[in-house]
């Protein structure tokens, strides 16, 4: 069994090195015909040091980004060649692929960086900070009680956009000698203000049902995916019954640790398929765009797993339930949302008709969901959360001013040692795109 291991290892490593080289090949070329950028153009840098299997933590800030660079010019710091590619394709602001250290101080000397906006917490986030005379700012990839969003990481930047008073209430308890003041920035959910963009189908009779459930996780305390536990029989009651219209849209790394999930996975999207050819009104929709807005906005409800989902849904203001994780082990914060949730248990997913007709004429549960959004979001009403986000934005730039004039010597807008500097890591790196 070992033999046979390794040698399916070796021909797998052989196969991904091809391939590596192949994208490459093909990025190369995109990146050979593309116009430089104008020099000392952009003021904001978004960073990513990700490949393509996290891209959804850049796409759900595409719209807001695009807006915002109407008024400060936006560019995208690529560190990885997966990233890069459909980051170049699909971006509405500029790519840079900056895979050594050293062709990111090329481009960090080429432009007048003044804020750096980072969306997870990639270990590489580092080789960025090791920059001054600008603002390292964290806004993330969405708001959630998962137990990512109470770390300690946070105080390595120097500001963080948050989305509201859950937010704050959930760092406050975790976070000693931290300047919330200063430096968390309320924002709202900006992204919501893009929704719905396009529709699956034209409402009809159909209640629609969003069905977005997170990946396996990788330890038992980040068990919440519920493909495996719920999925298979709630999607089967859901397109049984001639009432529904499923939208399903899993996470994109479901299966990319646990086999049986990834099975699970993939008898669900089967099972979407062979409805929609038995009655082709139904209009069930498996979902692996890379635009998400449009399912948030169309669904009646939403089932979805504890992950960012919840509160991307939540931002509507619109029927929600979450599933329970069967994991014991995972970790659940029940201090917010979830401590007054719709909750859907793995044993009521075959009964999941019935616990939606309930849900659906439920007041109380519509009552305590606006009490949730208020909390979680503020002021939601279209527009407003992206004013906040530009304002916040306005003010740090207001404070790089003020900082710049009182140390002009060492402000990097003046071409400063600290720009010039040579790169402290610039060991070349083995990636497989």
């Amino acid at each position: 069994m070992g033999i046979q291991r390794d040698v399916s290892l070796g021909f797998k490593l052989v196969k991904d090195v091809t391939a590596s080289r192949r994208a490459q090949r093909v990025l190369n070329g995109r990146l050979a015909t593309r116009e430089p950028l104008t020099p000392k153009n952009f003021k904001i840098a978004v960073y990513f040091a990700d490949g393509a299997v996290n891209l959804y933590q850049m796409r759900q800030w595409y719209k807001p980004l695009a807006t915002l660079a109407e008024t400060w010019p936006v560019l995208v710091l690529s560190r990885s060649g997966a990233g890069a590619l459909p980051l170049i394709d699909e971006s509405p602001v500029p790519v840079a692929y900056v895979r050594r250290v050293a062709d990111l101080e090329r481009v960090w000397a080429e432009q007048d960086i003044r804020i750096v906006f980072y969306v997870n917490q990639n270990p590489r986030n580092f080789q960025m900070m090791r920059y001054g005379r600008c603002w390292h700012v964290f806004i993330n990839h969405g708001e959630s009680d998962k137990m990512y969003m109470v770390t300690n990481q946070i105080k390595a930047y120097d500001y963080a956009f948050v989305a509201g008073d859950a937010a704050l209430a959930r760092l406050d308890k975790v976070l000693w000698d931290y300047d919330f003041d200063k430096r968390a920035i309320t924002i709202g959910r900006p992204q919501a203000d893009h929704y719905p963009g396009s529709v699956a189908r034209v409402p009809d009779e159909r209640q629609v049902v969003l069905y977005a459930p997170t990946w396996e996780g990788d330890r038992p305390s980040a068990a919440y995916g519920s493909i495996a536990t719920h999925g298979v029989d709630l999607v089967t009651a859901l397109l049984a019954s001639g009432r529904h219209r499923v939208i399903y849209r899993p996470h994109p790394r479901s299966g990319v640790v646990d086999g049986a999930y990834g099975a699970a996975n993939r008898k669900i999207i089967a099972a979407i398929a062979a409805a929609n050819v038995r009655d082709a009104k139904a209009g069930h929709v498996y979902d692996a765009s890379p635009e998400l807005g449009w399912q948030l906005s169309v669904a009646d409800v939403a089932i979805v797993d504890i992950s960012a989902m919840v509160y991307d849904r939540l931002a509507t203001g619109k029927a929600l339930m979450v599933t329970r994780p069967a994991d014991p082990s995972a970790e659940i914060d029940s201090s917010g949302y979830l401590s007054d949730c719709e909750w859907l248990f793995s044993d009521q997913a075959g009964n999941v008709v019935e616990v939606l007709d309930e849900l659906t004429d439920d007041g109380a549960a519509e009552s305590r969901l606006a009490v949730w959004v208020e909390r979680y979001f503020g002021d939601t009403r279209p527009g407003v959360a992206t004013e906040r986000f530009h304002a916040a934005v306005a003010h740090l730039m207001a404070e790089w001013d003020r900082f710049a004039t009182a140390n002009p010597l060492t402000a990097h807008i003046e071409g400063s040692a600290v720009r010039d500097a040579p790169a402290v890591d610039d060991a070349p790196d083995v990636e497989i795109l």
